[in-house]
């Protein structure tokens, strides 16, 4: 098992213990496990048990079940008869199947909401990405990660198509696990420049130019990929 009894994302989330809510429990459960997966406060190959993570969360074992088991069919979690429950192992195969299936929905999202988006938007966008770029400067991983959320919120929103963007968010999860585990090895200013050259070109609302943009952001993201494993 891996300790994580003091975990700060508890306050952070302000987990709520109404046992007359079991639907927002659930929600809470999940928001806590996945952000533990994803930031590898449970790494791959961990195991886990419904007991050890209800004492973590304060959260009862019927939403932490409920929550295990969605977590098992995005693909973040094995259950194995028996056995128990393990967080999915990290594979580089796995990113660069995803980027695949990322560049073309991206770039439909994001030429959409260089149509589509509203001056709030666009102005969100530019201050946004402004601040990821600073992040990478001054190397903060996690407030870089914050803002591409925001960024990619803001594009989502934007393109109005929500069965893209439950798709896309699934992906994204399996994504920034990857990232934060090759955090130490990731040119985060590098990939800022072309995330900024991306919301910019929405925010001014050129769509060839967006379109070009989402392709070179994913082209340096495969290339990464193939780097680590000894392709390039």
């Amino acid at each position: 098992m891996v300790g994580a009894m003091n975990n700060p994302l508890i306050d952070i989330l302000e987990v709520r213990k109404d046992a007359d809510d079991p639907e927002s429990q659930t929600e809470q459960a999940y928001g806590l496990i996945e952000e533990m997966i994803v930031t590898l406060e449970l790494p791959p190959g961990a195991s886990v048990s419904e007991a050890t993570l209800s004492a973590w969360t304060g959260i009862g074992r019927t939403p932490i079940r409920m929550a295990l088991k969605r977590l098992e069919h995005q693909g973040l979690i094995t259950s194995l008869p028996r056995k128990g429950v393990f967080i999915r192992q990290l594979k580089v195969e796995d990113e660069l199947a995803i980027l695949e299936i990322r560049r073309p929905v991206e770039r439909m999202l994001a030429c959409k909401a260089a149509r589509l988006a509203s001056k709030a938007q666009r102005d969100s966008l530019r201050t946004s990405v402004g601040c990821m770029v600073q992040a990478a400067i001054a190397g903060d991983v996690h407030r870089y990660l914050h803002f591409d959320q925001e960024c990619d919120r803001i594009i989502y929103e934007t393109s109005r198509n929500p069965f893209a963007m439950d798709f896309v968010a699934l992906l994204y999860v399996h994504s920034r696990r990857f990232w934060v585990a090759h955090s130490k090895e990731t040119d985060w200013v590098a990939i800022a420049h072309l995330h900024s050259e991306l919301m910019n070109a929405v925010a001014d609302g050129e769509e060839e130019r967006t379109a070009a943009a989402s392709d070179a952001l994913i082209d340096f993201l495969e290339q990464f990929c193939r780097t680590v494993m000894g392709f390039a």
